[in-house]
This record gives structure tokens, C-alpha cells and sequence, in this order.
């Protein structure tokens, strides 16, 4: 594959060429060893697509998986504790996790576990690979990358995006770059408040 269009937004790619410039290599490099044509591969059930041969999303993933593996990137989890009172929440929020389920019980609520799990991670940097509902992309950008940025766990986060031209030979629903670019831009210059960098991949 390639990398067809790059969006960096609050010097995300800026920050990547700097301090993590051999990391930002690892990254370039797991996407052009991936060989699209090989996982076209999906035959589509789908009413204005049906009988056509597409790439498959899931074979994709599991080839980028794999590349990042091998580099060392892993997979990463940032576990928290939740309630329903606002003030609450807001003085847990950056505290470790097991300081957030005592302060939540000491003031009589119940503490609810959750927690954000990104694809890859390594020396700061988190990459998520979305090929899936377009919907998750958003999740990934406002929610994922945000919490592992305000956990203090990562420095910038990446997010690798279908151009159109790949999502139109995928299933129905597949995010691609170029709208959600959009989206990212429509919000302002500064959300959200975390360095990031997208990446639009194409064959």
C-alpha cells in the first residue's frame, strides 16, 4: 500500500519528525509492506454490490497487526473508574486508577470500571488502524487517543484511514479519509486537544 495523503494536526507530524523520526519510519514501513491485492479476497452478499470481489477489512487489519508486531508495537490498555456525579469525575480524573475507585466509594457512589484499549503502541506514539464502521473513527480521535494523551500516556496519536478510492472497493460503512479529515476540520483548530497525525492509505 501507500501513503496517499498525510494530515497533521496540532503539529502531530511535526512533533513525530523531531523526537520519534525512526518510529515514523516503522510506521511508513508497515504500510507499503502491505500488499492490498492480496486481500482482495472478500465476495460481497451486499444488494449494490453483490458478486463483487472486495478487499477485505479484517484480512487487512490482521496484515498490519502482524507488521506491527514484529517491530514491537503492542497493544495497550489505560483501565479507570467511572461514576454518574460530574464534580466527581472531574476530581478523579487524572488520578492513578485505583485512587479513583477509592475517592468515588469514600463519597458514597459506585464506582463503575471501564477502560480505552488502543491497536498499537510504542515509546508514546499510539497507531490505530480503522478499517471498520466509520463511526469508530470518530471514537478513536475524541476518545481513545484523548485518554491516552490526558493519562499521560502517549505524545501523539496516529490514526491510518482508507482513501475513498480503497473504501469504495470495500463493504458499505467503511470510514475514508477524505470525510473524516472533514470532520476533524470542522471542529476547530484545536480539537481535539491532542496531537495527531492521519494517514490516507490507498493500493
Amino acid at each position: 500500500m501507500k501513503i496517499a495523503q498525510t494530515y497533521s494536526h496540532l503539529n502531530g507530524l511535526e512533533f513525530l519528525q523531531v523526537h520519534h523520526r525512526s518510529l515514523l519510519g516503522e510506521i511508513r514501513k508497515t504500510l507499503v509492506s502491505v500488499n492490498a491485492k492480496k486481500f482482495r479476497t472478500k465476495v460481497s452478499k451486499e444488494k449494490t454490490k453483490r458478486g463483487r470481489i472486495l478487499y477485505s477489512p479484517v484480512a487487512l487489519n490482521d496484515a498490519f497487526a502482524e507488521s506491527f508486531n514484529e517491530l514491537g508495537w503492542k497493544q495497550r490498555r489505560v483501565s479507570y473508574w467511572v461514576t454518574e456525579d460530574v464534580e466527581l469525575i472531574r476530581k478523579t480524573l487524572t488520578l492513578p486508577a485505583d485512587v479513583q475507585r477509592a475517592e468515588i466509594e469514600q463519597a458514597g457512589k459506585v464506582p463503575l470500571y471501564t477502560y480505552n484499549q488502543t491497536d498499537f503502541v510504542k515509546s508514546r506514539v499510539a497507531v490505530e488502524v480503522q478499517f471498520g464502521k466509520y463511526s469508530f473513527v470518530a471514537y478513536d480521535l475524541f476518545v481513545k487517543h484523548m485518554a491516552f494523551y490526558v493519562s499521560n500516556e502517549i505524545d501523539v496519536g496516529v490514526e491510518i484511514l482508507p482513501m475513498k478510492v480503497l473504501a469504495n472497493e470495500m463493504s458499505s460503512g467503511v470510514p475514508y479519509y477524505e470525510n473524516e479529515l472533514y470532520n476533524v476540520i470542522r471542529q476547530g483548530r484545536g480539537v481535539p486537544a491532542v496531537p495527531l497525525v492521519i494517514l490516507g492509505v490507498e493500493p
